[in-house]
């Protein structure tokens, strides 16, 4: 289990050097899915993250971490090819990552991006994009939860940024068909234990309070929700459309860019 404790400072927003984007595209790369999120269109790529690689077998990610660069490569340019065509000139992506990948993944990522053509790479933790768009948005401390196919992970968010953060390499492609979620409960009570153990401050506590956010496909089962709960002894929170949390919030990022770039106008609501 890896950990991050009153951690890394979120990479640099969005400033100035964006006012030319004319256009965006927001990517969530998972382990076992890949979605995609485009401005006045919603979600338009929801699909297995090996589609488009010709590799016929096995995944370009695992465990949240990139393991065959040409596939994804591959797979990025079929997305890009399907929602931008081939002049990308004044495009912004948002690329989201998991909170605790290193420096080398997300450098990786966003140099895979950066090759689809004349765009702008901004990269987001996932905790972040998810908060982005379900989160309470008042700056309190919050827990989000993310229950994914082969990482789960848990971070403590406090004015939107990461004040703490534990991953496990273990999810929901691990468990048997038949077998209870009890692994998956197990793995997630771990975590929020040590984060609050170690918390001098009693963030964790208030999170606990107003209910974690739990996303990921985790969060779509009642029996991983209702354990968590149960075993918390706190309410929880699971995000709507919990698998599509992520790019979703990194599209709301993706949308307030280009607002500020003058290309689109703020509209009330949440992107679709």
């Amino acid at each position: 289990m890896r950990s991050l404790h009153y951690g890394r400072r979120p990479d640099r927003s969005a400033g100035p050097g964006y006012r030319g984007a004319t256009r965006g595209l927001a990517i969530d790369l998972g382990s076992s899915r890949t979605r995609a999120w485009m401005p006045g269109h919603g979600v338009i790529t929801d699909a297995r993250s090996d589609f488009g690689t010709g590799a016929g077998h096995g995944h370009p990610v695992r465990r949240g971490r990139i393991v065959d660069f040409e596939s994804c490569g591959r797979m990025l340019g079929r997305i890009a090819d399907m929602a931008l065509g081939e002049d990308r000139t004044g495009t912004v992506i948002v690329l989201s990552h998991p909170v605790l990948a290193g420096a080398g993944h997300r450098a990786a990522a966003k140099e895979l991006v950066a090759a689809l053509g004349p765009v702008d790479v901004i990269a987001l933790d996932s905790a972040r994009a998810a908060a982005a768009y379900a989160g309470p948005g008042d700056g309190g401390p919050l827990l989000v939860v993310d229950i994914g196919a082969e990482l789960t992970e848990a971070t403590l968010l406090v004015d939107g940024r990461v004040r703490d953060a534990r991953q496990a390499e273990s999810g929901l492609s691990d468990l048997a068909p038949s077998q209870p979620a009890a692994p998956v409960v197990r793995t997630v009570l771990d975590m929020v234990t040590e984060m609050w153990k170690q918390d001098r401050h009693g963030a964790v506590l208030g999170a606990l309070r107003r209910g974690p956010l739990l996303t990921g496909g985790g969060a779509a089962r009642h029996d991983v929700t209702d354990a968590i709960a149960a075993r918390l002894g706190v309410p929880v929170r699971p995000a709507d459309d919990p698998a599509t949390t992520v790019v979703r919030g990194a599209g709301m990022v993706l949308s307030s860019v280009l607002r500020h770039a003058g290309a689109v106008p703020a509209l009330p609501g949440r992107p679709r």
